[in-house]
């Protein structure tokens, strides 16, 4: 048998082809995904010592950044120091380089537990593209971390972003991030939701937040992760009389949704590099003339596809999704939102909340009305890519139960865990790979070039 035979044959063992695409049958663990303990997730040392450290950007251009950590005995201090790396910082001259900013200060109650103060200090006027350190805590429990703001926004500026969905802070959780943290390329992560799965716990044990926190401490504290909230920062439950939703997410993720005209910080945009990045949410209400409906209708006219020619939503329930679980339950926000996602030229959907992973055509729904039943996906050159990557490694498990056959729209689909890397090149290419728990970092277990929809509308080689 010829080396050609022989390799078609090991492709035809990993993958199979369908109707739609590609679904893969990569033999990947089966067991059931187990939290760590508590006690893997020590406090860090010292008296009343800055904990659960974690950015994100803090305006709408990327010149400021949002420093958040929790102490959890006493409120103060509740500054933060930082200054740009390569500065002399002599005891005699360390405070001319040297900038304090003090931080808003919140606590939560949650049925029967009490958070720690809860610290957010905005940093405002950072020079772009510039190493900053920065310091919280006093004396021996002082701390330091660093961050790296974007060049400035413009049209062919490089930039790469994680993606990651449904994390939680499982043994396979603790793979995923080891896995993405690994990745030096990567620079600020876009996050799809559910971060810290309290809510699988009774009462909503929200110890889960603080250990989730100091889990993720070594990727948080030194990039922005850009939050989307899940069904499981809902936090809902007035079975133990806890009735105002999100509550602890609202008390620990600050976003930056006034930066961009929002009313609430679920749904809200930024600018990064050569990206327009838009997070909206899927468990608020965005029906017609709804806050976020009306916002993101606003919205959109404010793209400047000639500064940030690359459009990129996070939503986190998927509008298209082939397996069994979560099954059309995006398709409410898909009838409201897809015609202006086309019209507007989208390049990019990224949405979790279904463990596992799927990346589809560019297609639209949007034919249909109520007299001619034309309600089948079809391919659209001025559609998204809609990608699924709720496969960051919770507590709930894979989802692993495909309908069949692939649907036409299904490009390649894979019961893994993961995390995804997007970097954009320039305003034309952007290369994009899914890269599961199992292999080395370098491999990609599913890969694209792609083109951008504004500038360089090709048909992608899926």
């Amino acid at each position: 048998m010829t080396a050609i035979a022989l390799l078609i044959l090991s492709l035809l063992n990993i993958a199979s082809s369908c109707h739609g695409g590609i679904t893969s049958h990569f033999v990947r663990k089966t067991q059931a995904s187990i939290d760590m303990p508590r006690e893997a997730f020590p406090p860090p040392s010292g008296h009343n010592a800055p904990e659960q450290v974690h950015i994100t950007q803090g305006d709408h251009i990327g010149r400021s950044v949002i420093i958040s950590w929790v102490t959890p005995v006493d409120k103060y201090p509740n500054t933060v120091t930082y200054w740009p790396a390569g500065k002399k910082h002599s005891h005699s001259h360390s405070h001319r380089h040297r900038h304090k900013a003090s931080a808003e200060t919140t606590y939560y109650r949650y049925y029967n537990y009490n958070s720690g103060y809860i610290h957010h200090a905005t940093i405002k006027r950072l020079q772009y593209n510039t190493k900053y350190f920065y310091e919280i805590g006093s004396d021996e429990s002082t701390r330091r971390f660093s961050f790296t703001t974007p060049p400035e926004v413009g049209p062919d500026v490089p930039f790469t972003f994680g993606i990651m969905g449904d994390l939680g802070q499982t043994y396979d959780s603790n793979i995923t991030l080891e896995h993405y943290v690994s990745n030096p390329k990567a620079q600020a992560m876009l996050f799809v939701g559910d971060i810290s799965y309290a809510d699988n716990h009774p009462f909503h044990d929200n110890v889960k937040w603080d250990t989730w926190g100091r889990f993720a401490e070594k990727s948080t504290a030194y990039q922005p992760w850009i939050w989307t909230a899940g069904n499981h920062e809902l936090d809902f439950a007035p079975e133990i009389d806890e009735t105002t939703p999100f509550k602890p997410f609202m008390h620990r993720f600050p976003t930056p949704y006034k930066a961009s005209n929002s009313i609430s910080p679920l749904w809200y945009s930024i600018k990064r590099a050569s990206a327009y990045i838009i997070v909206l949410s899927s468990y608020s209400a965005y029906g017609k003339y709804t806050p976020q409906y009306v916002w993101l209708e606003k919205e959109l006219k404010k793209v400047d596809r000639k500064e940030t020619p690359w459009l990129i939503v996070l939503v986190h329930s998927p509008w298209y999704n082939s397996i069994n679980y979560h099954y059309m339950e995006g398709e409410t926000m898909r009838v409201m939102f897809e015609p202006w996602f086309v019209q507007n030229k989208v390049d990019l959907v990224f949405a979790g909340h279904v463990h596992c992973y799927e990346r589809s055509h560019r297609v639209s729904n949007i034919r249909y009305n109520i007299t001619n039943g034309l309600s089948t996906p079809i391919k659209d050159p001025s559609a998204p890519i809609y990608i699924t990557i709720g496969d960051g490694g919770n507590i709930e498990g894979l989802a692993d139960s495909f309908t069949e056959p692939q649907p036409s729209y299904s490009a390649f689909r894979e019961a893994s865990f993961g995390h995804a890397i997007l970097e954009i090149k320039n305003r034309t290419h952007a290369y994009y790979s899914w890269h599961r728990n199992q292999d080395n970092e370098p491999v990609a277990a599913d890969s694209l070039w792609i083109y951008n929809r504004f500038w360089y509308p090709k048909e992608e080689q899926a």
